[in-house]
């Protein structure tokens, strides 16, 4: 094992303080109101709230389930993190994911160095630097622990136990456009489940930007800025407000998740499409969104963000419902209450692309790399 010293970046780091708008931690099974009453005053100057009525009709044919999701989904953290306490496997990856950010708040208000892993999918010189930062402050405090990087690929000893996942950049093409929704996510596996994860997400806009942390240890709760937090309790899809994300193939699972986009559309508050899974996770978490899905992520995308999510509160699985790890080819998280109406098209929809032959195996699995899956 490395060294118990964390390696700290030189470069201050301003963090902000959670926003006055961010709903307190709600306390174990107690539920948030879902309509105002006309005597309810706002905190801030007063303003009443009346019940509104909703704008458009929803199609009566579409509207899910109404039976509460008592369903539990078998959880992703990991049960143990080794040699390696948790407290200091935190310490290092939030202090990763701070350098990352050091790089990217440099370079947000700077001209991008622009190049293309594709037509559309482009990287820049800061999602680089960003990784190589991330990667200096990993092997100074373990030099024997595997890497998968989304820039460097595989790096170390293929047969340890612990597997970092690092997006230096989770959002490239909002970043290089000065688009709100990117962020640094670092996660750390243990025998393949997360066991410890950060990510800095970017807030604010062009010339006004900060972030906020979200870090999450299995089994030790979810946190933003330090404070804790959990998912929504909203338990009707039609009070929710959903995510969903699209790759650069446009194959026919694309195509599946824009009819899957369109249905939850006409039966929810709205679906959004941001760009950044990271974000996309942590605002579940944080109960601002209700429920987040894609096809075709990769580790790096998943690891700090599915972890967050369940030590908020939330659920977790593949887009069939099955068990979830880093490795799958899909994803599924909600605030729980809602994870089995999610399923009642979701499900589905999926099952019907494998059976069209559609793969859906494990990827970007390291060769030797040990796991409980």
């Amino acid at each position: 094992m490395g060294t118990s010293t964390v390696f700290f970046t030189n470069i201050p780091l301003k963090f902000s303080q959670i926003p006055r708008s961010i709903r307190p931690p709600i306390r174990p099974n107690q539920r948030l109101p879902l309509d105002f009453s006309d005597k309810f005053q706002h905190g801030f100057g007063g303003i009443r709230f009346f019940k509104a009525k909703p704008r458009r009709k929803l199609c009566t044919e579409a509207v899910l389930s109404e039976i509460p999701n008592q369903k539990q989904y078998p959880k992703i953290g990991a049960q143990s993190t080794g040699s390696v306490p948790y407290s200091h496997l935190i310490q290092v990856v939030e202090t990763a994911a701070k350098t990352g950010a050091e790089v990217v708040m440099d370079a947000v208000n700077k001209p991008r160095n622009i190049t293309y892993k594709g037509l559309t999918d482009l990287v820049t010189e800061t999602d680089k630097m960003s990784e190589a930062a991330i990667l200096e402050v990993v092997k100074k405090n373990f030099e024997d622990h595997l890497i998968l990087g989304e820039e460097g690929g595989i790096i170390g000893d293929t047969s340890s136990e612990y597997l970092w996942c690092i997006d230096p950049l989770d959002g490239t093409t909002n970043f290089a456009h000065g688009y709100p929704s990117f962020a640094v996510s670092v996660g750390v596996l243990f025998r393949g489940n997360p066991a410890a994860a950060a990510v800095v997400e970017f807030v604010g806009g062009p010339f006004c930007w900060n972030t906020r942390i979200f870090s999450a240890t299995s089994g030790g709760g979810a946190f933003c800025n330090g404070q804790r937090f959990q998912v929504s309790q909203t338990n009707q899809v039609e009070q929710s407000l959903l995510v969903t994300g699209f790759g650069y193939e446009h194959d026919d699972a694309w195509a599946t998740n824009i009819n899957l986009f369109k249905e939850f559309t006409d039966v929810s508050r709205g679906v959004r499409r941001l760009g950044a899974a990271a974000v996309d996770m942590c605002h579940v978490a944080l109960g601002i969104a209700e429920a987040y899905w894609e096809y075709r992520l990769k580790p790096w995308d998943m690891a700090a963000g599915a972890l967050i999510v369940e030590e908020a509160g939330g659920a977790v699985t593949r887009m069939d419902g099955g068990k979830f790890c880093v490795f799958d080819r899909s994803i599924l998280v909600s605030n729980g209450v809602l994870h089995e109406k999610l399923l009642e098209r979701i499900g589905p929809a999926t099952e019907k692309l494998k059976s069209k032959g559609i793969d859906f195996s494990l990827w970007y699995k390291p060769e030797n790399y040990r796991t409980d899956l």
